[in-house]
C-alpha cells in the first residue's frame, strides 16, 4: 500500500481546499439555514438559491462528481484517492458535499445507476442526478421490522400487467424532501430464499401512492431534505423501473454500501480533524486558572488522544479504500465493517472532547461544534449499527480460527504460528 498522492489528487485537493476556505466557509452557516427554510414539503425545491450558486461555480470549475470512479461519469479516481478529497469535504459535512455533488444518498444512487441501470435509466435518472438538476433518495428502512436486518423488510410489490405495484411503509428514506425519485427495496418475491426475495424499484415522488407522510425529527431537527416517512399506497410505476434483475435488491444494496461506507468515515475523518483544530484554537487562546487552557493537563490529553485516534482511524479507512481497488468490495467487506465502527466512534469522541474545551460555547450553534455532533451521530446507526458491524468482524475472526483448528485435527493450536493471521 502507497498512499503518497500523486499530482493529480494532490492539485484536486487544493483546490477542493481552496474553494471551501473561498466559498463553503464563510457561508456556512446561512446555507444551512437556507436548507431548512427553501427545501420544505410541497415546495418542489431540491436545493436553496445558495446552495445552487454554489453548485453551479464548483461545476464550472471542474470540482464535480469526484466520487464516481467510472471514467464516463467522473474523474474515474481510485477509493482511496477519492477518500482524500472526501475527507476535506467532511470538514463541512452537511453543505460541503453537496456544493460538490457529492452527498448522499445521490453518490450511491449514482453509483447503481451507473453499474446495473438499463440505457433508459440512465437517460432518465442518472444524467439529471450527474448534472446536478435534481435530487434523490433512498428508501429501505421500515419502522414495523429492524433496519439492521433487511431479510425483514415487509414492503411489497407485485408485477401486474406492465406495472409494479407497491405497498409499504417506510421511514428514514433520508433526502426525501425535494427529491425527483426514491429507489425502494421491497419483496417482490416472498417464497424465495431470504437473500432473493427483495429487489431494487425506481419510484418517482410524483407517482400516485408516493406519499410522504413527514420529515422524522432528528434530534430536534426536521427541517431541510429530511428523513422521512414514506408510505407506499398501491403506487404504480412502470416493469421497466425494475434495477437491476429482479431477485437482486440485496447485491445492489452492498454494491451500494461498500464505497458509501467509506465515503462517510472519510468525510467523519474530516469533521474530526476541524474538531481538534477548533479545539487546539480554543486551548490557545481561552485564559482559565492563572493560565492558556493548553496548559492544563487534561486537555493536553484530551488534544494528543484525539491526534492519535484520528491517524489511526485515517489509516484503516484509506487500507479499507485500497483493498476494495485491490481486491473488490466482497473482499474488503471486514476492512468495511471495521472503518465503520471505528470512524463513527473516533469522530463523536472527538467533537465531544472539543465542546468539552469549549464550555457552554460548544453547546451552542455559535460554533459548528453542536451542528456536526447532531450530524455525526447517526453514523453509529445508519448503514448498519456497530453491533452488526462487529458480529461480521467476530463471525470471519472466528471462522478462520475454526478452520485453523480443523485443519490441526480438531484441536487449536496451543502457540501462535507465523503467519497465521486472517486475510
Amino acid at each position: 500500500m502507497d498512499f503518497s498522492l500523486t499530482p493529480r489528487v494532490e492539485e484536486l485537493r487544493e483546490r477542493v481546499r481552496a474553494f471551501m476556505d473561498e466559498h463553503v466557509y464563510p457561508v456556512e452557516m446561512e446555507a444551512l439555514r437556507a436548507l431548512d427554510e427553501e427545501v420544505r414539503p410541497g415546495r418542489d425545491v431540491a436545493y436553496p438559491e445558495i446552495l445552487r450558486e454554489l453548485r453551479a461555480r464548483a461545476k464550472a470549475e471542474g470540482l464535480w462528481n469526484l466520487f464516481m470512479p467510472d471514467e464516463r461519469y467522473g474523474p474515474g479516481l481510485t477509493n482511496w484517492e477519492y477518500g482524500v478529497l472526501c475527507e476535506e469535504m467532511g470538514r463541512s459535512p452537511a453543505v460541503a458535499p453537496m456544493v460538490f455533488n457529492c452527498a448522499a444518498p445521490d453518490t450511491g444512487n449514482m453509483e447503481i445507476l451507473a453499474e446495473h441501470g438499463t440505457d433508459e435509466q440512465r437517460e432518465r435518472w442518472l444524467e439529471p442526478l450527474l448534472e446536478g438538476e435534481i435530487r434523490s433518495c433512498f428508501s429501505m428502512t421500515e419502522p414495523e421490522v429492524s433496519g439492521s436486518d433487511p431479510t425483514s423488510i415487509q414492503a411489497r410489490a407485485e408485477l401486474v400487467g406492465d406495472e409494479w405495484v407497491i405497498n409499504g411503509h417506510k421511514w428514514f428514506t433520508s433526502g426525501a424532501v425535494g427529491a425527483a425519485f426514491a429507489i425502494a427495496m421491497v419483496v417482490t418475491d416472498p417464497e424465495a430464499p431470504p437473500y432473493a426475495r427483495a429487489s431494487m424499484i425506481i419510484v418517482p415522488t410524483d407517482a400516485p401512492g408516493f406519499n410522504l407522510v413527514r420529515p422524522i425529527p432528528v434530534m430536534g431537527h426536521d427541517g431541510g431534505p429530511g428523513h422521512c416517512e414514506i408510505r407506499y399506497e398501491d403506487c404504480r410505476v412502470p416493469a421497466g423501473n425494475l434495477l437491476g434483475p429482479r431477485q437482486a435488491g440485496f447485491v445492489i444494496a452492498q454494491d451500494r454500501l461498500g464505497p458509501g461506507r467509506i465515503h462517510h468515515c472519510m468525510r467523519a475523518i474530516g469533521t474530526a480533524e476541524r474538531a481538534l483544530e477548533l479545539m487546539c484554537r480554543r486551548a490557545n487562546e481561552r485564559e482559565a486558572f492563572g493560565g492558556k487552557l493548553a496548559d492544563k493537563q487534561f486537555v493536553q490529553d484530551m488534544v494528543a488522544r484525539s491526534r492519535m485516534e484520528i491517524e489511526q482511524a485515517r489509516l484503516l479507512t484509506m487500507k479499507a479504500a485500497w483493498k476494495i481497488d485491490a481486491e473488490g468490495k466482497k473482499a474488503a467487506r471486514r476492512e468495511i465493517s471495521m472503518i465503520k465502527v471505528v470512524a463513527a466512534n473516533v469522530v463523536m469522541d472527538v467533537l465531544d472532547r472539543a465542546i468539552q474545551v469549549h464550555g457552554a460555547l460548544g453547546m451552542s450553534d455559535d460554533t459548528p461544534l453542536a451542528a456536526m455532533w447532531r450530524y455525526s451521530r447517526m453514523l453509529r446507526i445508519a448503514d448498519g449499527p456497530d453491533e452488526v458491524h462487529k458480529m461480521v468482524v467476530a463471525r470471519r475472526e472466528l471462522n478462520h480460527w475454526a478452520k485453523r483448528a480443523g485443519e490441526a485435527g480438531g484441536s487449536a493450536p496451543t502457540a501462535p504460528r507465523t503467519g497465521s493471521r486472517p486475510d
